[in-house]
């Protein structure tokens, strides 16, 4: 006999089980010994900290099945600290970041946008298909396109515009920034359960000093990351929207 919780549980963990290109995430930890091609996953954020807190939990997990992780920053977080100015404050940021990115192994790499002041615009368009190009991921996680936040709204415009430019030749997916102010009327497709990387996930949030991180732990990410954990029966998750071609189509 089979119970409605039994149910729930096992489609969450089908939900799981697919996500990321046909990465099996539900037994992650063994997936570098099985010999199977290893992917590029490139997790594209406007600022510094955003790919650490938005998808930093994936991001380990599927380092440590080695695939090549890449954390990309469309801005140097230049407006990100007051009383310093925009010089002072990036080279702050991007230290912080280089921090969190070699605490769970990843690369990392910068583009020129500013913070506060991004542009979506023919030549931003080219900069970052330009990007794809070079690198030539076969997944990508980046911001919700609507997001509120208007530096995250353009780096997720600016990636569906590259994605649908060179082909859509990798697996585009969204992910969340404190959900209900900023990524509003998302809705996930895809769940991964961080519960065994949750702490290394923080400890690289924690590197961003500048940013009073572990108030904004406190207050946004981890109650988002229990929040999508109860939606798939694990104590924590994060949530992902994968854009298919056919909904590219509508």
């Amino acid at each position: 006999m089979m119970t409605r919780r039994d149910m729930l549980k096992g489609a969450g963990a089908a939900a799981m089980t697919t996500i990321l290109g046909g990465i099996p995430l539900t037994a992650v930890a063994q997936h570098s010994a099985t010999g199977d091609k290893k992917r590029k996953i490139l997790v594209i954020g406007a600022h510094p900290d955003d790919p650490e807190t938005c998808a930093g939990g994936t991001m380990c997990l599927l380092k440590q099945a080695g695939h090549e992780v890449v954390s990309v920053y469309l801005t140097h977080g230049e407006a990100g600290i007051e009383g310093k100015s925009h010089a002072a404050a990036a080279r702050i940021r991007v230290k912080e970041s280089e921090d969190a990115c070699r605490l769970m192994g990843v690369r990392h790499r910068f583009m020129n946008q500013v913070d506060g002041n991004t542009e979506v615009n023919l030549a931003r368009y080219k900069e970052m298909r330009e990007l794809l190009e070079e690198e030539r991921p076969d997944v990508v996680l980046t911001h919700w396109p609507i997001d509120a936040h208007r530096d995250h709204a353009a780096c997720g415009m600016l990636v569906l515009d590259a994605w649908r430019r060179v082909g859509r030749t990798f697996e585009l997916f969204y992910f969340e920034a404190m959900s209900g102010t900023q990524s509003q009327m998302f809705r996930p497709t895809h769940w991964v359960n961080i519960e065994k990387v949750v702490d290394l996930k923080h400890q690289a949030c924690l590197c961003h000093v500048s940013q009073n991180m572990p108030s904004l732990l406190d207050e946004w990410h981890i109650p988002m990351e229990r929040f999508r954990g109860l939606e798939c029966m694990c104590q924590y998750a994060e949530a992902f929207a994968h854009h298919t071609v056919a909904l590219d189509t509508l």
